[in-house]
């Protein structure tokens, strides 16, 4: 009797330690709270076992500071004017060059509209099998809710592919009318294309088909209503940001920087040819190499300044 009582234990503990991972988490959310981050408890890949983490300090970022953009700001500005106001808008999809601003605008528009019941939250590419949980947690919050997605690719294999693309347009289930989905990605069709597919397309009747690979590439970005594109700065573009932001840091040319100093001299002194030079060693001009570069330049004006005063 002991030995059967013992065994029915033994397996007591082993279904107790399956089921865990699926159970609630018994977290109440912070609603009172302008950003959430989901936070897996489980053991990893483990459905529903997550919750709302909220994020203290969200990223300050102001749209206006956003230069060089000015086009896809506008858009994604109103798509965003036009879910706070219960009126149609999209999913969007913001693609394109590395540092130029996308993830940037998303955290900018929270800080413009928070006032306005716009609420942001943070979701791994990881966990994107999570979304009914995610979608469960806010559908009847009256806020109105980005879930955003950062830097995100996918394998055609991966299980959250085909969660993300069933909550964008493919299950039965309406989507909630106050959670919009804002991804971005450095792939215009989220997933890596190989030339083998682009020789699959045929041609019929003069019309270009591509072939079953590509269809299903595009058919996940297809899902998004809105694209919009992120290109390269030109190197106006890039010096422009750069003196942006060398203003609000309060800085400008040291004392006796008054003459013009070839880019390729590795002592410039003037702020326009040191960013050059900087976005020369990084091999990329951008706005995220611009505001690294307006940090350092700052960092070392003031800090010359106290030297200076000891």
């Amino acid at each position: 009797m002991a030995a059967t009582l013992d065994q029915f234990l033994i397996r007591l503990d082993a279904l107790l330690d399956r089921i865990e991972p699926w159970l609630p988490v018994p977290t109440a959310t912070d609603w009172n709270a302008i950003a959430w981050r989901w936070r897996k408890d489980g053991p990893q890949g483990q459905h529903g076992r997550g919750r709302l983490e909220a994020i203290r300090r969200p990223h300050q970022l102001r749209l206006e500071d956003l230069r060089g953009i000015d086009r896809q700001r506008d858009e994604i500005d109103r798509n965003t004017r036009q879910f706070l106001a219960g009126a149609s808008a999209n999913n969007v999809l913001l693609s394109g060059s590395r540092g130029t601003g996308k993830s940037s605008l998303i955290k900018a528009l929270l800080n413009r509209y928070q006032a306005q019941g716009l609420r942001l939250i943070e979701v791994d590419k990881d966990d994107l099998t999570d979304l009914p949980a995610i979608i469960a947690c806010v559908e009847d919050r009256p806020e109105r809710f980005i879930l955003y997605c950062d830097d995100l690719s996918f394998e055609a294999s991966e299980s959250g592919y085909k969660a993300l693309k069933a909550a964008l347009d493919g299950s039965l289930s309406a989507p909630p009318e106050n959670l919009l989905i804002y991804a971005t990605s450095n792939r215009r069709h989220l997933l890596p294309e190989y030339q083998h597919e682009n020789q699959a397309a045929r041609m019929n009747d003069g019309e270009i088909h591509q072939g079953e690979g590509v269809e299903e590439k595009i058919s996940l970005s297809d899902r998004f209503g809105l694209w919009l594109s992120f290109y390269p700065f030109s190197q106006e573009q890039y010096l422009e940001v750069v003196r942006h932001w060398l203003e609000q840091l309060g800085v400008g040319e040291p004392a006796g920087a008054t003459e013009p100093v070839p880019a390729t001299a590795p002592d410039a002194t003037t702020s326009e040819q040191a960013a050059l030079q900087w976005a020369l060693r990084r091999g990329s001009r951008s706005g995220r190499t611009a505001w690294q570069f307006a940090r350092d330049w700052a960092g070392r004006q003031h800090g010359d300044a106290r030297l200076s005063r000891r």
